[in-house]
């Protein structure tokens, strides 16, 4: 409506909105080399990009109506650690992917003593092990940190550090109606309280 109107006001014709994206491979690179971006040397990493645009040269394009999309939902309380919830968020979204063949799906945790972030979808061991890093990292008591932060106990203030370390939101594309995670990629919710309660997810979803 906005472009129609603004076409009458100047005379001038609005290109319609595209969803551009485009996947590729880059070669592999050493180990522990920042400039390179710092790979295991064993494949190419692999990327998927996403833009909106009135004009591309990208290998995939689609002009379709632009939608924007969003749906709230809660994720039953779960112990302290890391959780594999991919299939649980997927889903949810499966309406609003529904149709879409080229986005960006933005996934936002609404709390401050968890996080979100995307890891190993195969062997829990992963999982283990990153709660074990983030304690070793975020340390709780009061003999090595002096937190002052403590009014709900000893893992408050840990929790909100670790929250910020990992973050609250995660932007994935789209394609086809699905997700472009890697094969072994997957949606993980961090717990970083010992008494969690729900927590509320808001997921996005734009694209054409």
């Amino acid at each position: 409506a906005r472009e129609r109107e603004r076409e009458r006001e100047t005379g001038e014709s609005v290109s319609p909105m595209k969803c551009v994206q485009k996947s590729f491979r880059l070669p592999s690179k050493k180990r522990g080399t920042i400039r390179e971006q710092a790979h295991d040397g064993r494949r190419g990493l692999r990327l998927s990009c996403s833009s909106s645009s009135s004009s591309s040269t990208s290998a995939q394009a689609t002009q379709a109506a632009f939608t924007c999309t969003q749906t709230s939902f809660t994720l039953k309380a779960k112990a302290r650690g890391c959780h594999l919830v991919t299939g649980t968020i997927e889903e949810q979204l499966s309406p609003l992917l529904k149709g879409v063949s080229c986005g960006m799906c933005n996934v936002f945790l609404q709390h401050t003593s968890a996080s979100l972030t995307i890891n190993e979808n195969a062997d829990p061991s992963v999982r283990v092990d990153m709660e074990t890093f983030l304690n070793l990292v975020v340390p709780e008591g009061y003999s090595d940190i002096p937190w002052t932060h403590t009014m709900e106990g000893k893992d408050d203030m840990p929790a909100h550090c670790k929250s910020s370390m990992f973050g609250a939101s995660l932007n994935i594309p789209v394609t086809n109606g699905r997700l472009a995670l890697g094969t072994w990629q997957g949606i993980w919710l961090c717990e970083h309280r010992d008494h969690a309660t729900p927590r509320s997810i808001v997921c996005t979803v734009t694209g054409a």
